[in-house]
C-alpha cells in the first residue's frame, strides 16, 4: 500500500515538474536568460531522480532469485550516482557560461525573468508538499525533495535578478544568478554522490556508530564478547549487521541471540541481521585444538623439515 501511494505522489510530481520545465526552457531561449536555462537544468535533475526513485520502486519491489541474493534493492542507488554525476556536468557547464555572460552579458528580458520566477516557486510549493508525502527514507526521493527546498532559494535569486535588469538594465544579474543556482547544484551533487558512495563501500548507516553498537551488544548481561562485527546498508533504509557473539557458558545461546536483536532494533532500528552466538568456553577449546593440531598438519605436509 505504501509503495502504491508512493508512485502517486511521485507521478504527480514527476508530470508536473516537466510540464514546467518545458516552459522554462522556452521561456529561457525567447528571453536569453541564462539562468532560467540554468533553472530548468537543476529541475531535470530532480525530474530524473523521481523518475529514477518510480522505476527503483519497481525494480526493488522484484523477488530476489539467481545470484542477486537481495534482488534489485541497489538499483536506486545506481540511479542516485547517476544523478549526481548529471548534477554534477550540469554545474561545470553552467558555472563556465555564467562566467562567459559575465564577461560578455547579452540582451535578457527582465520581465519575463520575473514573472517565471513566481510562477516556478508556486510550483515548486506545490511539488515539495507532493513529495513530502512519499517515502523519504529512498536516496532518490530525499535527493529529490532537497533539490526542491534549494530550487526554492534558486527561484528567489531569479525573481531578484528579474527585477534588477527591469529596474537598472543590469544584465549581469542574469548571469550571477545562474552562478548562485550552479552553487546550489553542487551542493546537491556533492550529497548524492557521497551518500551512494557510502553505500556502495558498505559504509556503517549514517547515525550508527559502529564502536557504540559494539559497546551496546557488550553490555547485554552474559555476553563476553563480540568479532566480526559488520554494519552497512544494503540500500537505503534497510540497514544490516552481522557479528560472532561469544556468551557465558551458563547461558542459553538462543535466548541471549533473541536479547541482542531486540536490542538492535530498539536502539539502533536494526531488524536485518545475522549473528552467530556461541559458549566462549566451547570458541576457546576449538581455537586451542586448532593450535595442537596445526604443527602436526605442518610436518604432514612438509615431511622433509
Amino acid at each position: 500500500m505504501r509503495a502504491g501511494s508512493d508512485r502517486r505522489y511521485l507521478t504527480a510530481t514527476l508530470v508536473l515538474l516537466v510540464v514546467f520545465m518545458a516552459v522554462e526552457v522556452t521561456l529561457g531561449i525567447v528571453s536569453g536568460s541564462l539562468v532560467l536555462v540554468t533553472d530548468a537544468g537543476h529541475m531535470l535533475t530532480d525530474a530524473a531522480s523521481i523518475g529514477l526513485a518510480l522505476v527503483a520502486i519497481r525494480l526493488a519491489a522484484q523477488p530476489a532469485r539467481g545470484a542477486y541474493t537481495y534482488g534489485l534493492k541497489r538499483a536506486e542507488i545506481l540511479s542516485a550516482q547517476a544523478n549526481g554525476i548529471t548534477l554534477a556536468l550540469l554545474v561545470a557547464f553552467f558555472a563556465f557560461e555564467g562566467v562567459r555572460r559575465l564577461l560578455h552579458p547579452r540582451p535578457v528580458e527582465g520581465g519575463v525573468v520575473a514573472l517565471t520566477a513566481v510562477t516556478g516557486i508556486l510550483v515548486n510549493l506545490v511539488a515539495t508538499w507532493l513529495l513530502s508525502r512519499a517515502d523519504r527514507r529512498s536516496l532518490n526521493v530525499e535527493g529529490a525533495f532537497q533539490h526542491l527546498l534549494s530550487d526554492l532559494f534558486a527561484f528567489a535569486a531569479t525573481l531578484i535578478a528579474g527585477i534588477v535588469v527591469v529596474t537598472t538594465g543590469w544584465r549581469q544579474a542574469d548571469a550571477v544568478a545562474a552562478l548562485v543556482v550552479a552553487a546550489l547544484m553542487a551542493r546537491a551533487a556533492y550529497g548524492l554522490l557521497r551518500d551512494s558512495a557510502r553505500i556502495f563501500l558498505e559504509a556503517a548507516p549514517r547515525g550508527v556508530d559502529p564502536e557504540a553498537l559494539a559497546s551496546a551488544l557488550l553490555a547485554v548481561p552474559g555476553v563476553t564478547g563480540v568479532h566480526e562485527l559488520h554494519v552497512w546498508e544494503v540500500t537505503s533504509g534497510f540497514p544490516a549487521l552481522s557479528a560472532h557473539v561469544l556468551v557465558d557458558g551458563s547461558q542459553d545461546c538462543h535466548a541471549k541471540r533473541g536479547e541482542v536483536e531486540r536490542l538492535l532494533l530498539e536502539r539502533f532500528e536494526i531488524d536485518h541481521t545475522t549473528l552467530q552466538v556461541d559458549h566462549r568456553d566451547d570458541v576457546v577449546a576449538v581455537t586451542s585444538l586448532g593450535s595442537r593440531l596445526r604443527p602436526e598438519i605442518d610436518d604432514q605436509d612438509h615431511p622433509g623439515h
